[in-house]
């Protein structure tokens, strides 16, 4: 066994496993990392203000650690992330493994919808949270100096429009920086909320203390439910930490929350709690308009303020990969039509850049900064996006734990009967936010929940109505090894399905009367897990006479490129192939939209305009632009 080969000794895997540790705290928690800038502000002078005293202020700073242990510490890292999807985490690969077992039951549809649904939710949490994340950190300048306030707008747009620009050059070499930074941001928030738990130690206990909380709701028991609408904020980018599993595992992410992460927030929140407590009416009032830089003497405010907008631009730059991800992921599994998507690491496969999306998601921002101007204002519209997904998670929790993990009917049932509690209260307190904003993530959710369904729905019924006008593969052989003439070189056609004939196959016939030495028909197929190994990646069938069906199969989060699939194939189909003796035959459908059951006519227009404007099935596969042909076709649906 060489050096290589040798397996890691324990203090390697510790070695190892802390490195993870260290490259998740840049990546995966930027976005719950940030929420002390506004979560416990919001709480207290959001659009149901509340009162700056002891009752109030220890209710919010319990509710605030209760939400945290029972949401992120229970729900997100000690159950949702061992439902990895051999070793992916997130609601699409959640929703495949859950598929898996349930595609048979006659509600699988609606865990389907579900899992569609808090995907189309996540675009609206992409959009809001970097205009909220970098607009809350560059009003601190108004604490360091009131007079910078009209600034903070354009530094807002400013470094939004620089982070998406830089999207393209890939976030390889800066990266590498995003853990240093965070971990500093981590270790400023804590000392600074401890220098005032020191002065005011008292706010321990009432942080511990779940009878604050329950008299919060006792002695303002609607004011209470209202406030859960901005106390949730402290827990936005629980499902960050699931979602970006795949890139560091479970444990990983699970010894930074649980000893570095959560310690951390918890100092600040408790450090702003105690400054107010432990204020006068009138300096508590000042105070309670940016708590989180207020914790900072006068002299470090301004470096505060540069620390947590590099802070929040890690956070933003973290969703919009997030974004680019799942984007790949859906358009893996049907629900997306295909995009042009450029990876931008060599090394690592899971770096990629969607220009569609990330011109999409910047206009968003820009236009949520303007018309929002405050992140007081964008708060109302940002946590609805955060608790349906949450919500929608506890739904397919609910079916995992009996359905996949056998639990126990008297384990499950009381479980989920408090995370149904916990996430439907934040659910409903937000869904009161809707005219003050919350209408904007429900209304982005509702659009890309329209376009991925159509998508998904059209690609159904235009497979379908080309099967019905196909022909066995068995037939076409016979009929056409001995009529056409035979030319040398290799031919491939492109087929969706793994049975049939391939359209652009049977127009090639029709039209050019010829057929090559070598017939592939080849078809790719996305399996529901992340990622296929490579001896299970290919299957050969001889037909006879030359003809030869390929199945490449593939994870949706791998890539597609067909050219270096086929280099790997060698003596089961003929001699080896070769790019410059090969030509590949695409079928490129028109549809035209009719008055059939299968869609309401203008969702068929909708897939018509999806699926012309879809990247070609030559840039997606990365098959060499010089030996593709298209043949057209029309298909009614």
């Amino acid at each position: 066994m060489s050096a290589s080969q040798k397996p890691l000794t324990g203090e390697d895997r510790h070695w190892a496993t802390a490195k993870l540790a260290l490259g998740a705290i840049g990546i995966v928690f930027g976005d719950i990392g940030t929420s002390p800038l506004y979560a416990f502000r919001e709480t207290f002078v959001g659009p149901h203000p509340l009162a700056l005293d002891p009752l109030h202020v220890y209710g919010v700073i319990s509710l605030i650690f209760w939400s945290m242990t029972l949401v992120v510490t229970i729900q997100y890292v000690s159950i949702l992330m061992r439902a990895d999807n051999k070793g992916q985490g997130g609601s699409l690969a959640l929703l495949a493994l859950i598929s898996r077992s349930t595609e048979r039951a006659r509600w699988g549809k609606v865990i389907v919808v579900l899992g569609v649904f808090a995907t189309a939710l996540f675009y609206g949490d992409s959009m809001i949270t970097p205009a909220i994340s970098v607009l809350s950190a560059v009003e601190g300048l108004t604490v360091v100096n009131p007079s910078l306030e009209p600034l903070v707008i354009p530094i807002a747009i400013g470094l939004l429009v620089f982070l998406f620009f830089i999207q393209s050059r890939g976030t390889a070499k800066v990266g590498a920086i995003f853990g240093p930074i965070m971990l500093l941001y981590f270790a400023t928030i804590s000392t600074l909320g401890l220098i005032q738990i020191v002065q005011y130690p008292e706010i321990i206990l009432a942080m511990l203390n779940p009878w604050n909380a329950v008299m919060f709701f006792v002695t303002d028991g609607y004011l209470a439910f209202l406030a859960l609408g901005s106390v949730v904020l402290a827990v936005t980018g629980a499902e960050a930490l699931y979602s970006d599993m795949g890139h560091f595992g479970r444990k990983p992410i699970a010894i930074s929350w649980l000893w570095f992460v959560m310690p951390a927030l918890l100092l600040n929140y408790m450090g702003q709690a105690a400054l107010i407590a432990n204020s006068d009416a009138e300096a508590a009032a000042e105070a309670i308009k940016s708590p989180f830089f207020m914790l900072a003497p006068e002299f470090l405010r301004l470096p505060l303020v540069f620390l947590a907008t590099a802070a929040t631009f890690i956070a933003s730059q973290a969703v919009i990969s997030g974004a680019f991800s799942v984007t790949h992921q859906a358009i893996q599994l049907g629900f997306i039509p295909r995009l042009s998507t450029v990876h931008t690491s060599a090394e690592e496969a899971n770096q990629i850049y969607i220009p569609v999306i990330n011109w999409a998601l910047m206009i968003a921002v820009i236009i949520l900064v303007l018309t929002f101007r405050n992140s007081s204002n964008l708060a109302s519209a940002y946590g609805i996006a955060v608790t349906g997904a949450m919500l929608i998670d506890t739904a397919l929790l609910s079916v995992l734990l009996p359905m996949v993990w056998k639990w126990k009917r008297w384990v499950t049932i009381p479980l989920m009967l408090v995370f149904f509690i916990v996430d439907g209260a934040y659910f409903a307190a937000n869904i009161t936010k809707v005219p003050e904003g919350g209408w904007f993530p429900l209304l982005v959710g509702g659009v890309v929940f329209t376009l991925l369904t159509t998508w998904a729905r059209g690609r159904f019924l235009m497979r379908q109505r080309m099967q019905e006008a196909g022909m066995p593969m068995e037939v076409f052989v016979k009929s056409a090894a001995g009529s056409a003439t035979r030319v040398p070189g290799t031919a491939i056609f492109m087929a969706s399905q793994s049975a049939g004939v391939p359209h652009a196959l049977l127009h090639n016939m029709k039209h050019n009367k010829v057929l090559h030495e070598r017939i592939v028909i080849l078809t790719v197929e996305i399996q529901e897990v992340p990622h296929i190994d490579p001896e299970d990646r290919c299957s050969v069938t001889d037909l006879g006479e030359g003809f030869f069906r390929i199945v490449l199969r593939y994870g949706f989060l791998q890539e597609t490129d067909i050219p270096r699939a086929l280099k790997e194939i060698e003596g089961v189909c003929g001699p080896k192939f070769d790019m410059m003796t090969t030509s590949f035959f695409l079928s490129r459908q028109t549809l035209i939209a009719a008055d059939r059951p299968g869609m309401a006519l203008w969702r068929e227009k909708l897939f018509s305009w999806m699926l012309r404007n879809s990247a070609t099935a030559m840039e997606f596969f990365r098959l060499p632009t010089n030996r593709v042909v298209e043949l057209g076709s029309q298909v009614e649906i």
